[in-house]
């Protein structure tokens, strides 16, 4: 049977926003609601339904838990092949997000034989993995939470864990322990912070059972379990103790709240500063160099907040960024430190200077940590990245990095919270965070590597391109291959419909956050800067440009009409000339070379009658492609040409040149769609039809540098022996 999907409730989208400025948070239990989960739940037990429900209600919150925090559980009883009743743990699947979980998202495990783990003294976590990876009752369901130990030997049935903002600013006080009895009362025990896994599950175990009448388990620089009968006496605990928090640290503010809720923007407070610029130059500083000249890029989140912004120009900014993590569980994502730039030049060599070498300081420091802690550990102390993952930039407020687009988000929305929450624990005492060697023993241990989500390997990974003329069939074709390939792609066209016919075929396939959309005139050098600039504040640069916007018009010299031929020109060759010098300031700051695919055509060496406005500017395209790998190399930039011709189109996108001068072309043989099509298909060598990704596999093969080749053209025609390339 299936499920199904589950929809969170309306009203808990209230809270998405909740606990940044600290205020007492909306419990948002419905029984209604609630009891709608239950109905829908038939392929499991009801009070699986149940958990779902108010395990969204929690991750709604981003002041709880971000991005595959916390963890949830309920123990049900269920009757297995046989027959006979069992007693089941379901538990939140590791690195699963509670703000969309489905039953599905849960772990189940027999309970009884989890919990005689309770009775050892130690447990290795080889032993725990086997124990909880034999007890599976499926197969085919995620990895069961780092925590499932923990949940497996608190003897209620419904329990729920967070790293909620305000019970982490008390945790990481001088006087937490203090605190957070003062704030919560009698009802919570605090423990201090220990491994998770078993050694967690043993210290949460035996406080509880020393305090068997508490309602809730603090454990520092961690976060806070609460616990009940029913999910919603758990959930109820979790808002109550949280509010709690939130109420005595605004009550006890030695210095107004620094939070100021405002929607993102642009920095003012600088009219020099220009965020695409320094955007260019720390992606490209933080690239990594392989052997020989490879590189591996970074995406990239920008978070330009006023607050945020005003952190980064605030006396606080460094202390912001050396001051550690507010849980361990957060350094797979964002590393122990944030790097601060604590000023931005107008000069991209000295800002540039700057950048790296804030980089460089990082990365000693991070080597030396970890080779340090591995070496008393006994692991292999070249086994880590130590790579930044987050900038506190003076005037620009935060920038995250990632492997992907969602993982440089998720490193954003975890530092975003980070330094909202550090300075509101600035502002109530003294921050103590957890030690380095704490945190790196949480980093590295296999249980957290295992929620990460690790990207494939694909040939344009990490990259960033760009296509104008996408709107079309080769641009479209182009678009595709490069999004299979692995890279970010733009797609960009003055024409803003067929352009957003293209960006939505596209995300529909390869998803929303892999693709955008730009629309501006090639043949405006003002327009196109503006862009790219803009493009750059989104996607934080770009590493491979496709001028191929081009238009065409048909007419003998005779009857050519100057004004025609001007038009032609502008887009073809004046349009792949404004892309190509707007990409150079952007190649030459992220020094890491890049790739220009310009796509010309069949017709620069076997040009046509009654075509001379397009061969020529495709020629004077080419030409400036020729140039422009000459002037480029030294920038480890590579620009090669492909020539492709009769591409028609698929179906979902039609060619614009094709839809222009395929009239003209039937009218002049006789012809129908399908017959030109054929006629085309039929005087190639092959007699093969050319589609737009034939183009597409060709850029993908220039941007792949699989060869050392620059200044080259590639026909992509099925074969037409006037031109060949000579």
């Amino acid at each position: 049977m299936v499920m199904r999907r589950w929809k969170m409730p309306e009203a808990s989208s209230k809270m998405k926003n909740k606990g940044h400025k600290g205020l007492r948070m909306e419990n948002l239990f419905r029984s209604d609601e609630a009891q709608r989960y239950v109905d829908t739940c038939t392929r499991y037990p009801q009070a699986l339904g149940l958990r779902v429900y108010t395990s969204r209600l929690i991750g709604a919150d981003r002041s709880l838990v971000l991005h595959g925090g916390g963890n949830t559980s309920v123990k049900c009883r269920v009757k297995n092949l046989f027959g006979e009743e069992e007693t089941i743990l379901y538990v939140k699947g590791s690195g699963r997000d509670l703000g969309s979980i489905e039953p599905e998202g849960f772990t189940g495990l027999r309970l009884e034989p989890v919990k005689r783990l309770k009775g050892l003294k130690t447990l290795s976590d080889a032993d725990m993995e086997n124990v909880l990876a034999v007890n599976q009752i499926a197969s085919s369901a995620p990895n069961p939470s780092v925590e499932a130990l923990l949940h497996a030997f608190l003897p209620h049935r419904f329990v729920d864990h967070t790293h909620a903002d305000g019970i982490l600013i008390l945790t990481n006080q001088n006087n937490g322990e203090a605190l957070l009895s003062e704030a919560l009362g009698e009802k919570v025990v605090v423990v201090p912070y220990v491994m998770s896994g078993f050694p967690l599950a043993k210290s949460v175990q035996t406080a509880y059972e020393k305090n068997p009448d508490a309602e809730a388990v603090v454990v520092m620089h961690h976060g806070i379990f609460t616990f009940g009968e029913t999910a919603e006496t758990a959930y109820n605990n979790m808002i109550r103790f949280v509010s709690a928090a939130e109420t005595f640290i605004n009550e006890n503010l030695t210095a107004p709240s620094p939070i100021s809720a405002d929607h993102a923007r642009l920095p003012g407070k600088d009219p020099g500063l220009d965020p695409a610029r320094c955007l260019q130059i720390i992606r490209g500083a933080a690239a990594r160099r392989g052997p020989g000249k490879s590189v591996r890029r970074f995406h990239v989140d920008i978070r330009t907040a006023s607050d945020l912004v005003d952190a980064s120009l605030s006396a606080d900014a460094r202390n912001i960024c050396n001051s550690g993590v507010l849980t361990p569980d957060h350094a797979i994502r964002t590393k122990y430190r944030m790097v601060y730039i604590d000023r931005i030049s107008n000069d991209d060599d000295e800002l540039k200077h700057r950048v790296e070498t804030a980089i460089a300081a990082f990365k000693k420091e991070y080597l030396d940590a970890y080779g340090k802690y591995a070496e008393a550990r006994g692991m292999d102390p070249t086994g880590s990245d130590p790579a930044p993952l987050l900038f506190l930039v003076s005037g620009l407020g935060l920038v995250a990095l990632g492997e992907t687009r969602r993982a440089a988000c998720i490193g954003a929305d975890i530092g975003e919270q980070t330094i909202r929450a550090k300075l509101r624990a600035f502002a109530l005492g003294r921050y103590r965070p957890i030690t380095d060697a704490h945190v790196f023993d949480m980093e590295q241990w296999r249980f957290q590597q295992k929620k990460l989500v690790r990207s494939s390997e694909t040939p344009l990974k990490g990259q960033v391109a760009l296509v104008t003329g996408a709107a079309g069939a080769i641009g479209y074709g182009i678009a595709d291959r490069l999004l299979a390939a692995g890279a970010v792609v733009i797609l960009s066209d003055i024409d803003g419909s067929r352009l957003a016919k293209a960006l939505g075929l596209l995300a529909d396939m390869y998803g929303a956050d892999q693709v955008g959309a730009s629309v501006f005139d090639v043949t405006d050098y003002l327009s196109v800067e503006e862009a790219f600039g803009k493009i750059s504040c989104q996607f934080g640069g770009i590493d491979i440009l496709v001028p191929n916007a081009g238009i065409a018009h048909v007419a003998r010299i005779e009857t050519l009409e100057p004004e025609k031929l001007d038009q032609v020109i502008a887009v073809n060759l004046k349009g792949t000339f404004t892309v190509i010098k707007a990409a150079i300031s952007i190649f030459r700051r992220q020094g890491t070379g890049g790739n220009i695919v310009l796509i010309s055509s069949k017709n620069v060496f076997d040009p046509g009658a009654a075509f001379g406005a397009y061969s020529a500017a495709k020629a004077g395209a080419h030409q400036i492609g020729k140039i422009a790998a000459m002037e480029l190399a030294g920038l480890g930039v590579r620009v090669n040409m492909i020539n492709p011709d009769a591409v028609f189109g698929d179906g979902r996108v039609s060619s614009k040149l094709w839809d222009e001068i395929g009239p003209d072309r039937m009218r002049s043989r006789g012809l129908d769609a399908q017959g030109l099509k054929d006629y085309y298909r039929k005087r190639s060598l092959l007699k093969v039809e050319v589609l737009g990704e034939h183009v597409g596999n060709a850029v993908v093969f220039f941007a792949s540098e699989l060869t050392p080749t620059t200044g080259a053209s590639l026909p992509v025609d099925a074969g037409n022996s006037a031109a060949f390339p000579r």
